[in-house]
Parts: C-alpha cells; sequence; structure tokens
C-alpha cells in the first residue's frame, strides 16, 4: 500500500513543478497557455505521464503542436526537476492533452442549451419554481 502513497506524493510534486517551469522556462512561441491537469507516476517511478490542456484553444492542430513542444522540452524539463526534487531517478515525462476537462465543458454547455431550450418550450411564466429555487434542490 506504502508504494501507491510514494507514487502519488511524487505525481503531486512533479505537478507543482512541472507548472511552474512550462510557464516560466520552456520559451516557444508556439505554445499556448498550458495547464497541468494532473500526473500519473508509474510504480517503479520509471516515468510519468503528464496530462495536460490549453486554455481556449481545442483545435486538434494547435494541441498536436503543444504536445509536440512539451515532447521535445522534456529532457530539459527533467534536468529541471532533477535539480529542484530529491529523487533517486526522475521519471521519463510523457505528454498527454486531458480530454476529460474540455468534454466536461462541452456537457455543461450541452446540459445548459437543453435547460433553456425546455424551459422557451414549456413558458417561464407558468406557475413552475421561481428562478433561483431551482438549484437549492441538490
Amino acid at each position: 500500500m506504502r508504494e501507491f502513497k510514494r507514487t502519488d506524493r511524487v505525481g503531486d510534486q512533479l505537478q507543482k513543478e512541472l507548472a511552474v517551469l512550462i510557464q516560466r522556462e520552456v520559451k516557444d512561441p508556439r505554445l499556448g497557455m498550458v495547464t497541468v491537469s494532473g500526473v500519473t507516476v508509474s510504480r517503479d517511478l520509471g516515468y510519468a505521464d503528464v496530462y495536460v490542456t490549453l486554455l481556449g484553444e481545442d483545435s486538434p492542430e494547435r494541441i498536436k503542436e503543444n504536445l509536440k513542444v512539451l515532447k521535445q522540452a522534456a529532457g530539459f524539463l527533467r534536468s529541471q526537476i532533477a535539480r529542484r526534487i530529491k529523487l533517486r531517478h526522475v521519471p521519463e515525462l510523457r505528454f498527454h492533452y486531458d480530454e476529460s476537462v474540455v468534454r466536461g465543458q462541452r456537457l455543461s454547455s450541452l446540459i445548459d442549451e437543453a435547460v433553456s431550450s425546455d424551459r422557451a418550450r414549456h413558458g417561464d411564466d407558468e406557475h413552475g419554481p421561481a428562478d433561483g429555487d431551482e438549484g437549492e434542490r441538490g
């Protein structure tokens, strides 16, 4: 059980360090506003899967370009992490685009659309709950 806790701790540390390093140290004009949404470290600490999102951009071309930049910077980032975190072996960094955030936003906007079209169809002036009352049920 202990080794899972260690990988979680290392993952959390890597996430914090990478968030700062990517913003401040990777000087590539092609790189957008990258957010590190999570890091999963393998049990043997051999590699770390780094999940990133792009602020305001979700075109496949831009995603691919940003991942390419991060992949090219992986060696540099690893060496910077080695200086900041005391680890016998810094995991190999593998970057992935985090679809879950975008998927969540898309679902949320679909739900909003469905609710507003439902309201429009049934008319807001019927004797239903007043605006603002609906959110108190959950």
